[in-house]
């Protein structure tokens, strides 16, 4: 499967698919790597491992829907089955977004509903929650909101901070996303309106990330 991933920061997420990619029969290819920020380290991850990039400026466009547009045109030139959105740190026009329902996924530092948006690590610390985690799940036009696909799951230790939290959540997410991506370019996860279905039958709850494999 031909992927497209989206990024606007350091690129964790991508190398991380990115070494997966390099497995003896990986199951897609990264043939894009886009984003909104010429100076993001993801760009440079990419050029390195040889992969094509794009970097556009929203501040050359009269509004977000024309940014997103010709982000997408783009995007639909490369022909992929997937986008990946790993950081990207924009809400996309539901307009654009909409032919892309089904094929494009985020991975988003929280287990979903909970912790829509930012600071999802303190957000999770200053509710007393005794587990955070990462979702992945189909974009929507709702924030975060599309249908959650698998969620890895870590606890709470006692002296957390954010940034404890976010370091040792990051290899999680990367396993995450890699196992997500596989299943989906495998045929084997799809978007059936809004139910997730494994197989052809609806999933009752998103799947678990179980070592590197992930589970219903």
């Amino acid at each position: 499967m031909r992927v497209v991933v989206l990024a606007s920061g350091r690129g964790s997420n991508l190398g991380a698919l990115i070494a997966a990619q390099r497995e003896a029969e990986p199951s897609f290819e990264i043939v894009l790597v886009a984003g909104d920020k010429p100076e993001a380290a993801a760009l440079r991850i990419a050029e390195d491992a040889g992969i094509e990039t794009l970097a556009l400026d929203p501040r050359g466009y009269a509004d977000r829907a024309r940014f997103d547009a010709d982000l997408f045109s783009r995007i639909a030139e490369r022909e992929p089955g997937l986008v990946v959105l790993a950081g990207f740190m924009r809400i996309l026009d539901p307009a654009v977004l909409a032919p892309w329902v089904g094929r494009t996924i985020n991975i988003h530092p929280s287990l979903l509903p909970k912790y829509r948006g930012l600071r999802t690590h303190a957000r999770a610390i200053e509710a007393g929650d005794a587990a955070h985690g990462a979702s992945v799940h189909f974009v929507t036009s709702e924030l975060d909101g599309g249908p959650v696909i698998a969620q890895a799951e870590l606890p709470i230790e006692s002296g957390d901070t954010a940034a404890t939290l976010a370091t040792r959540l990051l290899p999680i997410e990367h396993r995450l996303l890699v196992a997500t991506v596989g299943l989906i370019a495998a045929g084997r996860i799809a978007l059936d309106s809004d139910r997730v279905r494994l197989d052809g039958h609806a999933l009752a709850a998103p799947l678990a990330l179980r070592g590197r494999t992930l589970a219903a």
